[in-house]
């Protein structure tokens, strides 16, 4: 790691998405900002995604990583950097890179991997790059059941913006 890298932990998260989508990493865009990118008018500090987990996918991965000099975020401030063994299972890889927070899911609620998901996602535009976002009828369906207050909180905002989006067509 560059030890002069300005290290962010929000940050614009619009450039993590561009630079997951040009390293080709696959991924399903879930949590605060998979919402964001359907409409929903939340706020979110990181970038929350499930990652395909086949050994091609986890080096691009970690080829990005690499590149944005990706550690874990720790309370003790000690610099620990991810290797490729911690994408192979379910956990949860919470990073801070140079481009803001990154969050590397294994699965979700039910413990629910990327292939499950797949179904349950949208394809949205994004920059010339198509992304892969969890759905908001998804989304909401997770809130419901999870027992984090802040979850709870933003239900009836995916809500209404789901109401909203269906209303449109």
């Amino acid at each position: 790691m560059h030890s002069s890298s300005k290290r962010t932990t929000s940050g614009d998260l619009s450039k993590i998405l561009e630079a997951l989508l040009e390293a080709d990493i696959q991924f399903i865009l879930v949590g605060g900002l998979a919402s964001v990118v359907q409409g929903a008018p939340i706020t979110t500090m990181d970038v929350d995604i499930i990652i395909r987990p086949s050994s091609e996918n986890i080096g691009k991965l970690m080829s990005f990583l690499k590149e944005t000099d990706a550690i874990y975020r720790r309370p003790n401030g000690k610099t620990i950097a991810p290797i490729a063994e911690d994408f192979s299972g379910t956990g949860h890889i919470l990073l801070s890179t140079r481009l803001g927070s990154l969050d590397v899911l294994g699965s979700i609620e039910e413990k629910k991997t990327f292939e499950d998901l797949l179904d349950h996602s949208v394809e949205i535009s994004f920059r010339g790059h198509t992304l892969r976002a969890l759905d908001l009828k998804h989304l909401i369906r997770l809130k419901k059941e999870s027992k984090d207050i802040n979850d709870r909180q933003r239900l009836a905002v995916l809500e209404e913006t789901l109401r909203q989006l269906k209303e449109k067509g």
